[in-house]
């Protein structure tokens, strides 16, 4: 029987570093809030999910993994729209110095308090005057903006350039759009995937790994026609009911073809990777009552957004946001194709070949090459890009910062008809984008389980094998009469095959090392003892169920 118990989180906590699962980092040093280690434990776990979600989705046959540096050029990030907006509105305490992110002390105040303005912040501050959780004072400064991103120079002496460290994984899989399309043979639609380290130099980070200043993200930018139908199919989870929090906040619970359909998801495509975050989530061991799906309101989302919703799963921290999937529209690439003059579009052929009539101005070479001399072609592309209105002589600003102004005798009417069979266009995005870490905190809160046993509590990690960071624990009964032998012949051979961790321990009565492997979370355990030296078979003890039966070494 499992026992409920307000203490659960801090011996969870405690047990998670004791095992070398989850850990501050640099700890004989002060540690650093925001930081923490994966120990030998947590570092084979998190590979193991991280896995479990690249094979997820590459499964689907048009998804491909790439990796980009985590150090990025200013300019990317500038283009992208972080450098001026990827900020927390941040306040510090007069009386103690401690910096506090302003939405966060007003949780108790509003629903969404993330969403508000930065006024509207300061009244609502205003009007409660929140004690500081470092030191009880109310003595605040005023709401400032704080960008979240850790600088960094590429580059040494005057010849260095700014950068960051980047905050999300998707820009490196936006301007490498040009290699992804013509990777998938320039056929839509199609989704790149990165797993990797993200950064963000958060005002508070607390509640352990919910907020980190460093974190493990997985991104998937899907690319998409909008003029295509998606076609997706829903059926597979026809017979599910999904917990969704629309836009209004009340919470439903419907079927997610039901859902598209009656437009509370605006986007089919989202829909379809909603039930695909679903699966995933399920499969490394959320518990789906624990889970729902909840829509950003109008003002929460992005200007650009087509529709929003975050996976929030629930654990010790309450309902905390996991995953967010998200209709990008053609944002992202418009802004690294209108920054770098660069082209960021895919092709779209007709059904049937069109007569489309050509009415621009162009310049007259003859004329205006002598005029511009160097600056010919710059003021070519100015004028094809202007109204047919406009009247000349006319004054133009090159991309150069240049003027010039362009004569009646310098340019020329183009007018005809043209037969095409397709055009470019720029694709848009769905992105489903996952915290890694607060996904495995919920897997690890969600599988631990303490069982009375007498006076004390006995722990088990109820663990998906899929995900297990070891696979089976191997124990001579004693380490005498040949039994350590056979078992660390049969521990060496289990970790010769591929995807399979085994660990040897010999150490303590076999009862004290059944309850250390129960409680990392090892499927089985394998133990060898007198008759194994008589008939070569072992006992293979299943974790969840604790039933024993023997089986043949060879069988293994």
């Amino acid at each position: 029987m499992s026992i409920p118990d307000s203490n659960r989180l801090e011996r969870l906590s405690g047990m998670l570093k004791r095992r070398g699962i989850i850990l501050p980092a640099f700890e004989i040093h002060g540690g650093s809030k925001g930081l923490y280690d994966f120990g030998p434990v947590g570092g084979r776990l998190r590979n193991r999910v991280n896995q479990n979600w690249i094979d997820h989705w590459t499964s689907m046959g048009n998804i491909t993994e790439i990796s980009c540096p985590t150090v990025t050029p200013f300019e990317v990030l500038e283009a992208s729209g972080h450098v001026g907006e990827f900020s927390d509105f941040m306040v510090d305490c007069i009386a103690c110095g401690e910096a506090s992110r302003a939405d966060t002390l007003l949780e108790d105040f509003h629903s969404n308090p993330d969403a508000l303005s930065k006024s509207d912040l300061q009244e609502l501050f205003s009007k409660h005057n929140p004690k500081c959780p470092s030191c009880d004072s109310s003595d605040w400064s005023d709401i400032t903006a704080q960008n979240l991103m850790f600088n960094t120079t590429i580059g040494a002496g005057k010849s260095g350039r700014q950068g960051f460290l980047r905050p999300e994984t998707a820009q490196g899989m936006f301007t490498s759009f040009q290699t992804l399309y013509r990777h998938n043979r320039e056929r839509l639609p199609f989704g790149a995937i990165q797993v990797g380290k993200g950064y963000r130099n958060e005002i508070s980070p607390r509640q352990g790994m919910i907020r980190l200043r460093e974190f493990n993200m997985a991104e998937l930018e899907y690319f998409i026609d909008p003029e295509e139908d998606s076609n997706h199919d829903f059926s597979k989870w026809n017979i599910s009911l999904f917990k969704l929090i629309p836009e209004d906040g009340k919470e439903i619970s419907i079927s997610l073809e039901k859902a598209v359909n009656n437009g509370i998801i605006r986007d089919s495509t989202v829909g379809f990777f909603m039930g695909l975050t679903y699966d995933f989530l399920i499969k490394v061991g959320i518990n789906p009552d624990k889970l729902r799906f909840r829509q950003h309101e109008s003002d929460e989302m992005a200007h650009y957004a087509m529709d929003c919703w975050d996976v929030e799963i629930h654990g010790s921290y309450g309902w905390v946001e996991c995953v967010g999937i998200a209709h990008r529209g053609c944002y992202d690439l418009e802004a690294h194709e209108k920054y770098t003059g660069k082209t960021l579009r895919a092709r779209r052929e007709f059904s049937e070949p069109r007569n489309i009539d050509i009415d621009h101005w162009t310049i007259d070479g003859s004329v205006a090459g002598p005029a511009f001399r160097s600056l010919a072609g710059a003021v070519k592309s100015a004028v094809e890009n202007l109204s047919i209105d406009t009247e000349f002589p006319c004054h133009i600003q090159l991309d150069s910062g240049e003027s010039v102004t362009v004569e009646p005798q310098h340019i020329k009417r183009n007018q005809r008809t043209e037969v095409v069979t397709g055009e470019w266009f720029i694709p848009h995005v769905v992105e489903p984008a996952f915290g890694i870490d607060r996904i495995i905190w919920h897997i690890l809160d969600h599988a631990y389980d303490e069982v009375s046993k007498g006076d004390d509590l006995y722990t088990v990690l109820r663990l998906n094998q899929s995900i297990a960071p070891v696979d089976y624990c191997v124990f001579p009964l004693f380490e005498k009469d040949g039994m350590g032998e056979i078992a660390k012949s049969i521990n060496t051979n289990l970790c010769s095959k591929l995807g399979i961790i085994s660990m040897y321990d010999s150490s303590g009565s076999i009862g004290r090392r059944y309850a250390r492997a129960d409680e990392i979370g090892v499927p089985f355990c394998i133990t060898v003892d007198h008759q194994s030296l008589e008939d070569n078979t072992v006992t293979l003890r299943d974790r969840d169920t604790g039933q024993q039966k023997r089986v043949s070494i060879d069988s293994l």
